[in-house]
This record gives structure tokens, sequence and C-alpha cells, in this order.
């Protein structure tokens, strides 16, 4: 029974995945509830958004659920995130192997806009509203064999500003295959294709599809791991060569068993962030992190840099 439920769920994935690489299927960008593009957890955000070929990480499940597969025990991570002005967003995540199902993972992202003013016509003080936006997943992987590994996980989306409401549900698709054990992997996903279940007004918005792929490299005699991510390829753009605007390298240093060092960087984030031409950007794009193993517990911190917007600061505590 166990055998065929995970036939079952690794045609529905490996079948949706070739799906949604059909241009039926692709979103332009402007949409709904870009929350869900945050870079989770500080791993993640210290290597500039490069994900897609992650292993050995409970936030995979945020990222490409295909990474479960690669879970050498059960482990459970919380992050918290510190943005600009009163912005605040913590995460949840779980991974690992049940027996007789394969793995399993689960998490929740919650972000909190603070206490915003509300004004009328004439800009008259009408008091105070909240807002906040939440997403909880739950996701599959499997390994079949030859080195492919596949995942997919649902996920359901809430957001609150003032009164009104929306809610949605959608669905990550993800693949990785070792090229090389334990020294090439390359990875590529489908994140958020889904649909509005109830919009703010009356009109559904697009949900923030997107496809990406990447590559980790290890070289041999070399304590790092080289990653490569190409983004929001489903975007629409002015030019072919636009669609690769959105890229994030990032770079693992293992200076020992318990400790990491990171680093990143994301072209999209520095070209976005330009103020205009001839504007210093500063070291928009760039980050920089860590990471402390006690064997039990492994602590991350993230540090990414908007120049002259300021800084994001990411925690992150596994076990």
């Amino acid at each position: 029974m166990a055998r065929n439920m995970r036939y079952l769920i690794r045609t529905v994935i490996l079948s949706s995945l070739l799906f949604s690489a059909h241009p039926a299927a692709r979103a332009g960008s402007g949409s709904t509830f870009d929350f869900l593009r945050t870079d989770i957890g500080a791993r993640s955000g210290a290597l500039g958004g490069s994900v897609s070929s992650l292993s050995d990480d409970a936030n995979v499940i945020f990222y490409n659920p295909a990474g479960l597969a690669t879970v050498t025990r059960r482990r459970v991570s919380f992050g918290y995130f510190k943005h600009i002005l009163d912005i605040n967003s913590a995460n949840v995540a779980y991974a690992g192997d049940v027996e007789g199902l394969g793995y399993v993972g689960a998490g929740v992202l919650y972000v909190n806009y603070g206490e915003l003013r509300r004004t009328g016509p004439g800009g008259e003080d009408l008091g105070t509203f909240g807002a906040g936006e939440f997403s909880a997943n739950i996701g599959y992987g499997g390994v079949i064999d030859g080195g492919l590994r596949y995942g997919m996980a649902v996920k359901f989306i809430y957001s609150t500003i003032g009164e009104y409401s929306s809610s949605a549900l959608a669905v990550d698709l993800g693949a990785q295959y070792a090229l090389v054990p334990e020294r090439v992997t390359v990875g590529g996903g489908i994140s958020h294709l889904g649909t509005q279940l109830d919009p703010y007004a009356t009109i559904r918005e697009d949900l923030p599809l997107d496809l990406r792929v990447g590559v980790a490299v290890t070289p041999e005699h070399l304590p790092a791991t080289f990653l490569v991510d190409f983004h929001r390829l489903t975007d629409r753009r002015e030019s072919f060569t636009s669609r690769f605007r959105a890229f994030s390298v990032g770079v693992e240093f293992t200076l020992s068993p318990n400790m990491f060092l990171r680093a990143g960087y994301n072209n999209e984030r520095r070209q976005d962030l330009k103020i205009g031409s001839g504007t210093n950007s500063g070291l928009a794009g760039f980050s920089l992190g860590t990471g402390i193993s006690t064997g039990a517990y492994q602590f991350d911190y993230a540090f990414t840099s908007n120049g002259p917007v300021g800084a994001f600061h990411r925690f992150t505590i596994s076990f």
C-alpha cells in the first residue's frame, strides 16, 4: 500500500512539472502575495537566495520540496527576520523521514507589517489598522533510482489589510539530480502555482509564479560549495536576455565540522535598489552570514544589505 502511494505521488509530481513548464501555465510579474518571494531562513539569506539545490535543511519546504529527500535526520527550524521599519517575520519548519511513507515536511511563514495610519480623503486622521500575511505548507519528497529527487508541497495562503482579507491555494513542485554524487547537483522547480480562493475585492490576481533552476558545485579538495540560481523565469520581460536578470550566486565555506561562513549576491535585488542613474548603490544585493553547530543545535545568522534603504537581519535556530 505504501509503495503504491509513493508511486502515485511521484507520478503526480513529475507530470505536474511537465505541465507547468508549458506556456499556458506561465504568469507574468505584477502579482499578489509577493511576501512568498522572501528568502526564508538565515542560510538562504546569506547565500543571496541561491536555494534550488540546497540540501539537508528543514527550510527546503519553502524553496524546493525535492530537497526533503536529502535530510539525514529529523530536523526542526525556527527563524526570525527583522525587516526595515516595523515589519517582522517568523517561520517554523519540520522535515524528516517517516517510515513507510518517505520524506515529509511542513512549514509556516508569518509576516506582520505593524500598525499603519488610516487617513481620509482630506488627510484627516482616521486611526490605525493592521496588516499581515501567512502561509502554511505541507510537502513530500522522494528519490527515484539513479539519483533523481522529486518533491511537492501544498500551501494555504492568507492575507489581511485592515478589514479586507484574501486567501489562496497553491502548490510547489521541484526536482534535484546529482550529476556527480556529493560534487555537482542541479535543481529546479516551480513555486506558487495556484489561484486566489477569495480576492481582496472583486478582481482575482495572479500569484507570484516562480520558475527557477540552479546548480550546486562542491570542488574536490576544497571545503566550499558554490551555488548559482536563475529565478523568476516566467516573468514577462522586455527582451530575452533580460529574462535572466534575476540571478543569484552564493558560497558556503565549511571552516570546520561546526562552523560555516557564507556569502551571496542577488543581482535582481541590486538592480531594483538603484535609485537613479549614477547613484551609488553601496553594497545593495550583497549578503554575509555564518553558522555554528553544537551537534544537537545549529545557529545561523545572515546580514543582507539594501544599500541606501537599509539592511536585513535573519536568525535561525535548528535542531
